[in-house]
């Protein structure tokens, strides 16, 4: 399917090309999102009668995202979670976790920002990347750690 971007798509192209993608690709995620239009010659004549627009909009989604990656570049977040004495978590973390505990610190970002191949299933420090722009990224580090209380030299879990 034929369609033209109304912005730009990692892997895909910039705005206002037109590019040919699978039918569901476009059906499920492009046109629903309104990251693009069916290339038909309305459709491209609409494009060029809002192209100021859109340009004009992207640039400002470009300044926001330049001031949060400001803003979030290279902080670090903690989260506790319950463990094995192997470092095994019980459990995972997932993109909502993360998001969960940007958000407790007052950044507002969504869960399909963070780039998260797979969930954290171990303790450790992880730099996970979050895509603010599909031209901008920023890097967080987030450290998966063990709660324990020390009391009378034996260790408790929660």
């Amino acid at each position: 399917m034929k369609i033209v971007l109304l912005e730009r798509v990692q892997k895909l192209g910039q705005m206002g090309d037109i590019v040919d993608v699978k039918s569901g690709y476009a059906r499920n995620f492009l046109l629903p999102f309104h990251k693009a239009l069916r290339a038909t010659e309305q459709n491209i004549q609409y494009y060029e009668k809002q192209k100021s627009i859109l340009e004009a909009k992207n640039i400002e989604n470009i300044k926001e995202a330049e001031s949060l990656k400001a803003k979030i570049n290279g902080i670090s977040f903690t989260l506790i979670r319950s463990a094995s004495d192997a470092g095994a978590l019980y459990g995972s973390v997932s993109a909502k976790d993360i998001m969960d505990v940007i958000s407790e610190n007052g950044i507002v970002i969504a869960k399909n920002q963070i780039n998260l191949e797979k969930p954290i299933k171990e303790l450790g420090i992880y730099k996970i990347i979050v895509s603010l722009h599909p031209e901008i990224s920023s890097e967080i580090i987030i450290n998966v750690a063990r709660f324990s209380i020390h009391w009378n030299g034996k260790r408790f879990f929660k």
